[in-house]
């Protein structure tokens, strides 16, 4: 089996302020990887290191076996890493259609197979994004993520504020990439819906990293311990 992420060790931070002391996980070709923790703990600092839009300053971080210290953010795009970020992020000024082409590379996904996974984006492609619902934008990230033909796909909180019914179907989205095979490494604070898609689950406390198994070892006394409010 391919290791596509291995981190050990991570350490970064914002100027002079640390927020990572020493994160360590790994990520296997076909797996589903919850990164979970309380707000504040270093989850999206460690998928901004991933990404390269911040540099790490310790320790060791390898995607699809390369070490990514001196890349630039688009290196490790072309290494196959698709990252739908926080907030979503869609650029405002485009339609549906140009805001997945210009994200497309060649490979499997294409609008076609986006829109069969989304079938609301169809309707919506000569539509600005900026006018789109947060659901519907959420899903454009996701499509237009997918169209780089990413190895693995990063999601930072999915579907964080949107309406119940527009959540589950982009859970239903995330079951059907994972049953597809593709990696996945996902933040989100749903543990019903992490449980439903994830085979493991790595938790982060305070920059480091404080657990990590089985989701089915995801027990209440870890939960209450380390995600409880």
């Amino acid at each position: 089996m391919t290791r596509l992420l291995e981190i050990e060790g991570l350490t970064a931070g914002y100027g002079p302020v640390q927020a990572l002391f020493g994160i360590s996980m790994t990520l296997d070709e076909g797996e589903v990887v919850a990164l979970m923790g309380r707000n504040g703990m270093g989850k999206t600092t460690t998928i901004r290191c991933i990404s390269r839009l911040l540099p790490h300053s310790g320790g060791s971080l390898r995607v699809a076996g390369q070490d990514v210290a001196a890349l630039s953010a688009p290196r490790v795009a072309r290494l196959g890493v698709g990252l739908v970020p926080e907030g979503r992020r869609c650029f405002a000024p485009l339609t549906v259609a140009e805001n997945l082409t210009v994200a497309a590379r060649p490979g499997a996904w294409d609008m076609a197979r986006v829109c069969a996974l989304f079938p609301r984006l169809q309707e919506r492609m000569g539509q600005v994004s900026r006018t789109l619902s947060g659901g519907e934008q959420q899903m454009l990230a996701i499509g237009r993520a997918l169209m780089t033909n990413p190895r693995l796909l990063i999601l930072d909180e999915a579907t964080e504020g949107l309406a119940p019914v527009v959540r589950q179907e982009i859970w239903a989205g995330v079951r059907q990439l994972k049953a597809e095979g593709l990696s996945i490494l996902l933040v989100d604070k749903s543990l019903k819906e992490i449980a439903s898609v994830a085979d493991r689950a790595v938790i982060v406390e305070r920059g480091s990293t404080v657990w990590q198994g089985q989701i089915a070892a995801l027990g209440p006394d870890l939960t209450d311990r380390y995600l409880g409010v």
